[in-house]
């Protein structure tokens, strides 16, 4: 099986951004999705790029192929500032988490749509648990026999991108004791959570012909791992971040995303050997930066050397620094500096939630004011 990787010459960028809608009284989820798109889309500068998605309580918004972290946010903030107004229209708001604190999954309504049944028909149980939103970053590269080995070595730094972004402490009305409890409810879906370190495209090939020949899945979109290559679009797909409520923040986890990638690229075409590391050690790193989030000590290669993520990130911003710059990025790589000094979103909401005695639609206040602030 022949999958064409539509190469992109230049590290353009796209984001997906997901967001849950809460009533505007009861904080509760929502299932208004479809009219919110119908308010809205005459008010867009491109209708085409709001979403429905797997549950009516959720819009995505998407950019355009952009060239700077910039362009991408300004796009996803022209987007929303239309959005906005047309939501309190309708009595709800526009919640950035990676999970609802108290909804339950028993009363969410499914998107109509033929590939949405299949999934709830396939999955049961743990497809309708899915209360869970991200943010998806993709870069564009330029040749497809260096996506995998760019992808592979992306899984060293997966453990920096969750813990910076976890904010979904809270499910059903009780702590988890996760930072990331999407991170781990997402992965229970048949063809999602960690890839597999293909060292070719061709292995990639192979494995995409054995789903489909065996009927794991219909089509390649399914493939629903945290990182997976794009091959019509051209692009690596980040899935890794959890849902996010601050501009600052989608800059800053896009700007480090995106130095990421193109670093890796830029060393591989150069002719260096990327670093990696064996699949266990990713999959540790995956759980380790879901439970703790900022305060995890990471496996850093293969030789098991550890380190708090903290620590480490801040020796990877100076590194890409030259990149960021490259990119047209600086400020925004910058911003990722601030999450740790500020309070990633998982500890924001433990804080009000401290703080109110344990009020849970305080949480979701928070986290909605959070992103007006920045409209």
């Amino acid at each position: 099986m022949r999958i064409d990787f539509h190469g992109s010459p230049t590290p353009t960028l796209g984001v997906e951004w997901e967001l849950a809608l809460v009533d505007k009284t009861d904080r509760d989820l929502t299932h208004c999705a479809a009219d919110l798109s119908a308010l809205a889309g005459p008010r867009l500068p491109h209708p085409e790029r709001l979403h429905k998605e797997l549950l009516r309580n959720t819009v995505e918004a998407v950019t355009g192929i952009c060239d700077t972290v910039g362009d991408a946010v300004e796009d996803l903030r022209a987007t929303l500032e239309a959005v906005v107004p047309a939501a309190d229209e309708l009595g709800v708001d526009l919640y950035g988490g990676g999970t609802h604190p108290f909804a339950s999954w028993t009363t969410q309504q499914l998107s109509e749509g033929h590939r949405y049944e299949e999934l709830i028909n396939r999955t049961q149980w743990w497809g309708r648990q899915m209360l869970i939103w991200g943010v998806h970053v993709h870069v564009g590269l330029p040749e497809r026999r260096r996506v995998m080995p760019v992808l592979s070595s992306l899984l060293n730094h997966y453990p920096h991108l969750q813990a910076l972004s976890a904010s979904s402490p809270i499910w059903a009305g009780v702590d988890t004791g996760y930072a990331s409890n999407r991170a781990l409810m997402f992965q229970q879906l048949p063809t999602a959570g960690l890839p597999f370190q293909f060292a070719t495209w061709e292995e990639f090939e192979r494995f995409a012909h054995d789903q489909l020949t065996t009927g794991v899945i219909d089509d390649l979109s399914e493939i629903r791992w945290d990182v997976r290559p794009a091959a019509h679009l051209g692009t690596l797909e980040s899935r890794v971040c959890d849902g996010v409520s601050t501009f600052s923040d989608l800059a800053a986890l896009t700007a480090l995303t995106q130095c990421l990638v193109v670093d890796l690229d830029t060393r591989l075409a150069a002719g260096e050997e990327l670093p990696t590391m064996p699949p266990w050690h990713v999959q540790e790193n995956k759980w380790r930066a879901a439970r703790y989030g900022l305060e995890a000590i990471v496996i850093l290669d293969e030789h098991s050397t550890e380190r708090l993520v903290t620590d480490d990130l801040a020796d990877l911003l100076e590194r890409l620094a030259p990149v960021a710059e490259r990119l047209g990025c600086s400020e925004e790589l910058a911003l990722v500096g601030d999450i740790p000094r500020r309070g990633a979103s998982y500890q924001r909401q433990r804080a009000v939630a401290e703080r109110t005695g344990g009020d849970l639609v305080a949480v979701v206040d928070s986290v909605v004011q959070e992103l007006r602030a920045e409209l």
